[in-house]
């Protein structure tokens, strides 16, 4: 493949009009929404969960709304020292669309919205986390190619036959005709594998919590091991911030695994045969 077609093929840019741009990044991510929208809307039913289409859009788009503002905040806090510089304008902390949000804040964030949205509508947030589960994991996958066209969230230098010499983006700039660990692809292809688990997993008889809990240990082993990999992670005190915060996702989740024995198969037909005498409104935990 000629070189000067395969560069054009990865820029960034989709297409161009007077100053109107359609990045490939937007894309793939209103791509990743559009495919956890279809799968989350089939599995309304077989949740029991009363929501229509509609409700799930509406939940959906608060939900990254939240989640963006808690990357973006995530991001800031990670670098207040660039940020409350007297440098910059007041309001820089809040473009979030010139770079630096982070995905630990996005599921803080997200988590969070989507908590008070199930508190004021009186919806089983536990039941739709354990929906999304898998989901999220597929939508990250996704959203990682995004990263990769754009040449951010890239690894260490590396000799490997499948390292990238990347075109654009931060990495083109930081290393300059270096090949680089295609981190992103790496954390992409095992988003997809633990998406593929935990789907079929979520599809046998668990108990409410099970799927939201070995979520987080699926990503949290995923992201700590790939942490090493980065160069761009945010610190915290001189520490990976995202190996830190992964540990705990692990830690937590297992905990709550084990403590409220979310493992075990009877308590979920104990619960089903309790629920049967209550009427379908007050199935939330």
């Amino acid at each position: 493949m000629d070189k000067t077609y395969l560069e054009k093929l990865l820029s960034p840019i989709l297409f161009k009009i007077g100053d109107f741009h359609l990045s490939y990044y937007g894309l793939i991510y209103g791509l990743a929404i559009l495919v956890v929208y279809l799968l989350a809307s089939k599995g309304l039913k077989s949740r029991e969960l009363d929501l229509n289409e509609d409700d799930l859009l509406n939940m959906m788009i608060l939900t990254f709304l939240g989640a963006v503002v808690g990357a973006r905040a995530y991001y800031v806090l990670l670098n207040w020292d660039y940020y409350s510089s007297t440098k910059i304008p007041w309001f820089e902390f809040a473009l979030f669309w010139h770079g630096g949000l982070g995905l630990h804040g996005g599921l803080i964030g997200g988590a969070l919205s989507l908590w008070l949205l199930c508190k004021f509508q009186a919806l089983p947030f536990i039941k739709i986390t354990d929906l999304f589960a898998p989901l999220l994991l597929l939508g990250q996958g996704i959203g990682r190619v995004g990263n990769f066209i754009n040449g951010e969230s890239y690894g260490t230098p590396t000799s490997l036959p499948w390292g990238v010499v990347f075109q654009y983006g931060p990495a083109a700039r930081n290393y300059p005709g270096l090949a680089l660990h295609p981190v992103m692809l790496y954390e992409a292809l095992a988003d997809l594998f633990g998406f593929l688990l935990l789907y079929w997993w979520s599809g046998k008889k668990q108990n409410p919590g099970f799927a939201s809990a070995v979520y987080l240990i699926i990503y949290g082993l995923i992201r700590f091991c790939l942490s090493f990999l980065r160069v761009d992670e945010l610190q915290f005190m001189g520490v990976k911030a995202a190996a830190i915060l992964s540990i705990l996702m692990i830690c937590v989740a297992t905990a709550l695994i084990i403590w409220f024995g979310l493992y075990r198969e009877e308590r979920v037909l104990k619960k089903k045969e309790e629920q049967q005498f209550l009427p379908k409104r007050q199935w939330k935990l």
